[in-house]
Formats: C-alpha cells, structure tokens, sequence
C-alpha cells in the first residue's frame, strides 16, 4: 500500500509521517519509507543523528542508474536518456518490488534499525550550492516519482511518502500515486487552506483524502476541523510527551507512546487496509499515462527532440498478479537481480 503525508510547512507532516512508518515497523511488515520533502527531516525522525542522515544517498544523484535498470528491455524506450520523470512502465520494463534487492534500492535505499523493527529509508536529498538558484526540486523529486511507477506492492507492504509541504505536490502527477493521502492539518485557517486545495485539486483523480488534525489542544480547535474538514476528518493527534521527547532526539521505545497517540495511528492504520479495496490498477495506470501525456506535450517532447509518448504500451497494465507481459529480470540481457520484476501477490 502507497500512503503519503502532505501538509502545510510545520504542520508536523514528518513527525505523524514517522509514527506511522514506527507504526508499521511494529507489524514486522516490510516498510519502504521515502523523503520526497524540500526540508528533509524523516532521518532524524526515524532516529538518525545528522551525520548519518547527511550520508544518506541521494536518489536524484542515481537518475541514470534508475533509468537504465528500470528501462529493461522496453522496446518503446531506445535509451535511458529519454526516460522523463513520468515515463510508464510496459512490456520488457523491469519493476519494483517493496521486498528483495535490485541496483536501485543498492545504490540508493538504506536500513534504519527502529526499536521494534527496521525499515528502508530513500531520500530525494537536499539542496546543494550548485543547485540554488538555477534548479527546480521537482527534478529530484522526479526520481521518486518515476520508481513509483514502477512499484507493484500488497495490502501488507508499505511504502510511505513525506511530501513537500503544501500544495507543491501537484506540481507532477506524484499526488494519484497512492492509495492513501493522509493531510496532517492544524485548527487554522492557514492548515485548512492547504486541505481546501488538495481538496479542490484532487477531485477530480479519485485521490483517497483523510485529514489527521495536529496540534489540537482543546474541544474548541477540534470542533473548529470538524466544522472545516467535515467527514474527511479521521482523527486528531493528541498532545504527546512521547513525541516532545522523540523531537529533541531522545525517543523513549515506542511502546511507551501514550494510548491516545497509538490509537489515532490504528485508526489510521485501519484507513489504508480499508482503501485496499478501493485498488484499481487499471485506473491507476491510465492515470499515469495521462501524466506522462500532458509532461511530453508539454515540455519533455522539445527537451528530449522525440515524441515521448510513443513511450506509451497501450496494452499494459501494472497490477499485483500481472504483468505476465514485464520480463524478468533473468530474461533481460546483462541482468542478474532477482525479485524486481515479479509482482508481489496479494497477502
């Protein structure tokens, strides 16, 4: 299950991103958890001091690696150079799987041990001086975007993103790619601003939309979201002495975590196994397809001097039992990585 976390800045997107990856750790289920933010906090929250975080490799620094791999042996794409942040698998494209071990997640994918589990931690990375001023973050972000095209996952496999704050995310398709999108908003009007946007640009992509309130100190901030959010409220954080001390980097084991605190992440837990029923790789898959589309049309056409939606397999589909139609990674010339091209089945 693809979950993100979105949110105005400050909003503590990255600190509820972190307790529920915790969360899911817990289950012993396997986690991939992704900083796709500007501000890239998601290694210190899962308990990394600043050194080992800095040393996390970037993804958008193994653009071509990722590209080659992933490319396989599609015959629509003659060259990894061409492949654009929203290129869609298809036939002789190699995939992703949240288990096992492929040259992406070699290069670019870390273990981080928690207390009660371990995960693998991938970073867009930050900023850099040859970068300010002259670079746009959605190139780094583009790396995230194009392996989540390429990712098939189970209702018990987990990969989940913390976005850039705001309403950014819409500046790729990035936003249809999940089948969760917690928005962690405060009793505000600037937190319920950025709700009434990813409202109002999502609706019409069928995006699953549940709003987590933070930072609630009474009943009057939580019947000031009730009154702002409505039904898509599912539960508001409470104050949590567990998470003060996990902020000034000294979390207690997190089964001391307060039992207010734990149930709203059931909760949560139990909206994203509840949308596994809503899946429609169909719809999915057209929806990046219409992406890519727009991208090649737009901009990625002129850049790259062909027509990128020839990229396109109209006759593929991503699914967990499919795609029959992916080769194997054994049956890609040069290939010897098992486990990234079979899709994972259904728990």
């Amino acid at each position: 299950m693809k979950i993100a976390f979105v949110g105005k800045g400050g909003s503590g997107k990255t600190t509820l991103s972190s307790l529920f990856v915790r969360q899911l750790a817990g289950t012993g289920r396997p986690v991939l958890a992704v900083d796709a933010d500007i501000n890239q906090h998601l290694g210190a929250a899962l308990g990394l001091d600043e050194e080992e975080a800095a040393r996390l490799p970037a993804l958008g620094a193994h653009l071509p690696l990722i590209k080659e791999h992933l490319r396989g042996a599609n015959p629509r794409i003659p060259d990894a150079a061409g492949m654009i942040k929203t290129t869609p698998p298809g036939t002789g494209s190699r995939l992703l799987s949240v288990t096992g071990d492929n040259p992406v997640y070699d290069a670019c994918a870390r273990p981080v041990r928690l207390d009660n589990g371990s995960v693998r931690l991938m970073v867009t990375g930050p900023f850099t001086e040859a970068d300010l001023g002259v670079a746009c973050y959605h190139s780094k972000t583009g790396a995230v975007e194009l392996c989540l095209n390429h990712l098939v996952d189970g209702r018990e496999e987990y990969i989940v993103v913390d976005m850039t704050a705001g309403s950014d995310s819409f500046a790729s398709g990035m936003f249809t790619r999940f089948d969760m999108t917690f928005l962690v908003a405060e009793p505000t009007r600037k937190g319920v601003s950025v709700y009434r946007q990813y409202k109002e640009y999502a609706r019409d992509f069928d995006v699953a939309l549940r709003v987590v309130g933070n930072k609630v100190q009474g009943p009057d901030d939580l019947e000031f979201l009730r009154a702002e959010v409505g039904a898509d409220l599912l539960a508001a954080f409470p104050h949590s002495d567990w998470v003060r001390a996990m902020e000034k980097g000294r979390p207690p084991e997190c089964a001391a975590l307060e039992e207010p605190a734990a149930q709203v992440l059931r909760e949560m837990y139990g909206a994203v196994d509840a949308s596994y029923e809503r899946r429609d790789w169909a719809r999915y898959t057209a929806q990046m397809v219409h992406f890519h589309r727009r991208n090649a049309e737009s901009w990625g056409n002129a850049r790259t001097g062909a027509d990128l939606t020839a990229q396109i397999d109209p006759g593929f589909v991503l699914g967990e039992t499919a795609p029959a139609r992916a080769l194997p990674d054994a049956a890609v010339p040069g290939a010897a990585v098992p486990g990234t091209a079979a899709a994972p089945q259904p728990a």
